[in-house]
């Protein structure tokens, strides 16, 4: 091997992947933590302003909003049981997150489409904006099925439920970040990816950073899920900006 290629070899995508490392116990609760952060930051101020108001929101609303809050819970506490190494109560739980994934799923969908029937013809109204849900499910539909799929290999499982997690948290990151950020880059395509996409971004790094340093290497699992993270984020804003789309998010919602 040449000095050159020696240099090189640590950072090779490989499968020589260490599963562990001593500071994973703390690092993924950090990660979680930061959605934690995003979410709460973005949904407790709506929260408390639709206290305030009092507007209804439609049932399949209550019934999302439960499952993602299940999910992030499930997700807290799965990284507990193994930080106290209790994987057989894991495995058991996640059990409980496969059934939870396919709903989340159905009622994203759902949720996205009533309330745009529900907020049409009022200053809230934002049929294309369908093109964002969906592939916000999309995203998280094929994440959480790869690491279904992938459930007996640890190191790729754990970072594609994160990766599923970091998407999903998009909601309440644009809700905390978003603004500020369409107001210093403006409404064009980079200004609308980054407002909407900046947490789950920076959260993705973050992880990818942090097996840089301790493994010298990604994950090919990372690595994919990445690019399907980047893929629906981009699909997602173009199908939203596409004056085509239009029309096609009024039928769905039967206008």
């Amino acid at each position: 091997m040449t000095t050159a290629e020696a240099r090189i070899a640590p950072f090779h995508l490989g499968a020589r992947f260490s599963p562990n490392h001593k500071w994973d116990r703390n690092a993924f609760l950090f990660l979680v933590g930061l959605i934690w952060l995003g979410v709460l930051m973005g949904f407790v101020p709506d929260i408390l302003k639709h206290l305030r108001t009092g507007l209804p929101f439609p049932f399949i609303v209550h019934v999302h909003a439960a499952l993602f809050v299940g999910w992030l819970l499930l997700l807290t506490g799965q990284v507990l049981l193994i930080r106290a190494r209790r994987t057989n109560v894991h495995r058991k739980l996640g059990l409980v997150g496969m059934a939870m994934a396919p709903l989340m799923v159905v009622a994203g969908v759902a949720a996205s489409i009533i309330v745009e029937k529900t907020n049409f013809g009022t200053p809230l109204s934002r049929p294309p904006f369908l093109a964002i849900e969906f592939t916000d499910m999309l995203a998280f539909a094929g994440l959480s099925g790869a690491a279904l799929i992938l459930r007996g290999d640890t190191s790729a499982h754990k970072r594609l439920i994160l990766l599923a997690t970091f998407y999903i948290a998009d909601a309440g990151y644009s809700r905390w970040l978003g603004p500020s950020i369409v107001h210093l880059l403006g409404r064009d395509s980079a200004g609308v990816f980054s407002a909407l996409y900046l947490g789950t971004d920076l959260l993705l790094l973050a992880l990818g950073g942090y097996d840089l340093v301790t493994r010298k290497r990604l994950h090919p699992a990372f690595v994919a899920g990445s690019l399907w993270i980047l893929a629906c984020q981009f699909g997602g804003v173009s199908l939203y900006r596409l004056p085509e789309w239009k029309p096609v998010a009024l039928a769905i919602i039967g206008h």
